[in-house]
């Protein structure tokens, strides 16, 4: 029986080899777009399952009215609360500090460091190597280093280098090596190459409300978490208020501090700030929707082709039922049909994966690899359950047919199945319609955000990071200065300049400012603009009133400050008024500054984030001058890689020898910002037009059956004396009608879907009109191209060949 069934299959896939090709190609298109979405997901959410205590261990977050939800916590409210609280099994803390030297002799590794405390092995168990993880920690004296770290340190020796001394650059101290650990295998966003004690501590075991660390806590088990969150959210609000007597700010009732506890096991995905390396939950999760309807559309497709070859098989099923074939065998055979073009579907989807993953991967940059066991076994199910969904309906269709009406041979003419046909493809084409609205205001909000003044000329700007080191000694700022004059004598470098922050990295430092006279009149997120006397002319920044800083006048060094615009509005003044007034500032409250001139807004960050307000003044004071960390240099235009190559030479070799030269060009920095929103326009453009191919490949195989159906149609109209132009026009009206109606329907979801997308924007185009017309006059011309090519094709039949019968 199940060899007939097979016969029987293979006939019918050769005799419509058309509509199989399109079947096979549409779901293995739609089923490789869902692998690739899947694969991601399944990767994001691998994060951290090697760490045994994942499920007990969280990360502390903090919501403020002015910063909005930060993952740093300050030193007291980790270690404090530990002592306050009962559910507080333990505590530590980590910072990523980036890539520090470190060196042993003449061997020196440039890696990654993470400052930390003695309980961070509880947390993190990595594995041993070498040494205790005890005592590993215990004192700002000792490090832990990676088995990558000590190989590169010590070479084959690595294993006895505990109890050696080695060099940070951090301070450049000695370092006695108490441990050496392997980094998990698994993900992880904690895989510090060495570890250190944070040397910050001390500073920070009173200052409840100063968030600069990354909390953790291990939660007893059994513990209610949202009562955990609420305990030390009041006592967090208690010291908020304690601190705001202290530094005279107000203190929002309405929106008060608020702590949140997120699983280490979910992080990744579903922290309430932006986490530690947050992965996009939210852009994942449209894109999984997105590859599941891409997916629909090919079983759409599927079930409209195998409804709409009923015709072929209507005699077929009339003769199995006659010879006395039951209901439920011929549903069985028709299921089995649709599994094999399926699973070679399947196949194919899987070697289009493999071709696809490397540049995947590299758009990502990640790398995924396709080795996860439970990839195959949850794709195997989705195949199963999408054969069975997919199969079922036309499988019932076809197995209801009644013999006697199917045997007397007038099922062509036959209305039956004409709505479900008929609603398939109105499903088919809302999708398609969709898709084209979705990528058209995509793609026109990030044109806008793309072609927006930023307020800044950062074009043939080099920007540098140089090590921070020996902040006691006032080092970096000291640095910055021998920097700009050594660099300033390279042939083709322009101008120098310099701050704390960088344009595309946003603000590096915030504060409160307020009014000297006026104390109600508070800016809380003040951005601090500790910048070069240059600084503002270097990027032609526009002066709207007052003017710039002067290094020539003592005043304007020691007390004087340029604001933007956005600032003065927030202070109550405009670019006219603020002009004069005295503020205070949370990184310097006994002295006061004066207000010399005001900037026209300009963006740090990228245009989807708000303009924060910012404060611009001397860099070169109080503590701030050890935050100077860059360097920004103008090249001339007419070498530019000449220039850079003779600033690489001088910074390998003066400047920073032994560490590797990495720079980015500021226009390109800030382009960065762009690159999130850059993917979604790529995505969405690339599936729009997988979704387009689907659909219209559907509904070309989908038209050329039913028009083949109605050839004797055809020929009686020809017969008759009916010209091309309205036999063409017969056969197509109805699906453009489809077209229209599917358009309308599609147009709520899409402006639901839109509004909500560019919510996510603080600058934002206004929803546009002309995506949804261009959506209908768009899928209208391709249905009409798609359905008359084949209709005018079916008007140069042989009519003796379609009348002779009649």
């Amino acid at each position: 029986m199940i060899k007939n069934w097979l016969k029987i299959a293979f006939i019918n896939y050769r005799k419509n080899w058309l509509s199989t090709i399109i079947n096979i190609l549409g779901l293995s298109v739609g089923l490789c777009v869902f692998l690739l979405i899947f694969i991601h997901w399944q990767d994001e959410k691998s994060y951290e399952q090697w760490n045994p205590d994942r499920e007990n261990i969280y990360l502390v977050e903090n919501f403020n009215a002015s910063f909005g939800t930060m993952p740093v916590s300050s030193y007291p409210e980790i270690f404090e609360s530990k002592e306050m609280f009962s559910e507080i099994e333990d505590a530590t803390i980590f910072n990523d500090w980036g890539k520090k030297k470190i060196s042993f002799g003449n061997n020196s590794a440039y890696v990654s460091a993470g400052a930390t405390v003695s309980s961070f092995f509880n947390f993190f168990p990595f594995e041993k190597v070498a040494g205790s993880f005890k005592n590993a920690l215990s004192d700002v004296n000792k490090v832990a280093l990676s088995e990558e770290t000590a190989k590169l340190l010590f070479a084959d020796d690595y294993l006895n280098s505990i109890g050696k001394t080695v060099k940070l650059e951090v301070d450049d101290k000695s370092y006695i090596v108490t441990a050496v650990y392997k980094k998990p295998l698994g993900k992880t966003v904690i895989k510090p190459d060495f570890v250190f004690m944070n040397p910050f501590m001390e500073n920070s075991k009173t200052q409840w409300t100063s968030y600069s660390y990354y909390g953790f806590f291990k939660i007893k088990p059994g513990s209610d978490i949202k009562v955990l969150e609420e305990k030390i959210s009041k006592k967090m609000q208690s010291e908020d208020e304690i601190s705001a007597k202290k530094w005279g700010y107000e203190v929002d009732k309405k929106n008060p501090l608020k702590v949140y506890l997120s699983s280490l096991s979910a992080i990744k995905l579903d922290a309430k700030s932006e986490g530690i390396e947050k992965g996009d939950k939210k852009s994942m999760m449209i894109l999984l929707g997105i590859s599941a309807l891409i997916l629909i559309l090919s079983g759409i497709n599927l079930i409209n082709l195998k409804t709409a070859q009923a015709a072929q098989r209507a005699k077929e099923v009339g003769v199995r039922k006659v010879i006395g074939s039951t209901q439920s065998k011929l549903i069985f055979q028709f299921l089995l049909e649709t599994f094999i073009i399926c699973f070679a579907a399947y196949i194919l989807a899987f070697a289009m994966v493999e071709l696809l993953l490397p540049s995947f991967n590299e758009f990502l940059d990640k790398d995924i690899k396709l080795n996860n066991i439970d990839i195959f076994v949850y794709t195997g199910l989705l195949l199963i359950a999408f054969s069975l969904v997919s199969g079922l309906i036309p499988a019932l269709y076809l197995s209801n047919f009644k013999p006697i009406n199917t045997l007397k041979g007038n099922f062509v003419r036959s209305r039956h199945g004409v709505w479900l046909r008929n609603s398939i493809l109105t499903l088919q084409l809302i999708i398609s319609s969709f898709f084209i609205i979705c990528s058209l205001v995509i793609n026109t909000q990030v044109k806008y955000m793309m072609n927006k003044d930023l307020g800044f000329k950062g074009d043939q700007v080099v920007q540098i990071d140089f090590k921070k080191t020996n902040w006691e000694k006032n080092y970096n700022s000291k640095k910055y200065q021998l920097l700009k004059n050594e660099i300033a004598k390279i042939q083709g470098v322009e101008d120098i300049t310099g701050s704390i922050s960088s344009i595309g990295r946003g603000s590096a430092n915030r504060s409160v400012a307020k009014d000297a006279r006026d104390s109600t009149k508070i800016v809380e997120s003040t951005g601090l603009g500790a910048i070069d006397e240059n600084y503002l002319r270097f990027y032609k920044i526009q002066f709207l009133s007052g003017r710039d800083l002067n290094w020539k006048i003592a005043s304007d060094t020691i007390n004087g400050a340029v604001v933007n615009e956005t600032f003065a509005k927030k202070l109550g003044y405009n670019s006219q008024s603020v002009l004069g007034k005295e503020i205070l500032t949370g990184w310097d409250d006994r002295k006061k500054y004066r207000v010399l001139g005001v900037v026209r807004d300009f963006y740090y960050s990228g245009v989807d984030q708000p303009i924060i307000p910012i404060v611009f003044f001397n860099y070169d004071r109080n503590w701030v001058k050890n935050n100077m960390s860059n360097i920004q240099i103008k090249l001339s235009g007419k070498d530019i890689e000449g220039t850079m190559e003779r600033i690489k030479e001088f910074w390998l070799t003066k400047a920073e020898p032994g560490y590797p030269f990495d720079y980015q060009f500021v226009d390109k920095q800030f382009a960065r910002t762009f690159e999130k929103f850059q993917k979604q326009q790529t995505l969405f453009t690339t599936l729009n037009i997988v979704v387009l191919i689907i659909a219209l490949l559907g509904l070309f195989a989908l038209s050329s059956l039913l028009i083949e159906q109605k050839l004797k149609d055809v020929a009686i109209k020809k017969t008759l004396g009916a010209d091309e132009k309205t036999i063409v026009w017969d056969l197509t009206k109805r699906f453009l009608l489809i077209c229209f109606i599917a358009v309308l329907i599609s147009i709520p979801f899409g402006y639901y879907a839109m509004n909500e997308w560019l919510k996510d924007f603080s600058y934002r185009i206004n929803m546009p009109v002309w995506p949804y017309i261009l959506s209908m006059i768009l899928l209208l011309i391709l249905t009409f191209a798609v359905v008359s090519f084949k209709a005018y094709r079916a008007t140069k039949i042989n009519l003796v060949e379609h009348l002779k019968y009649e």
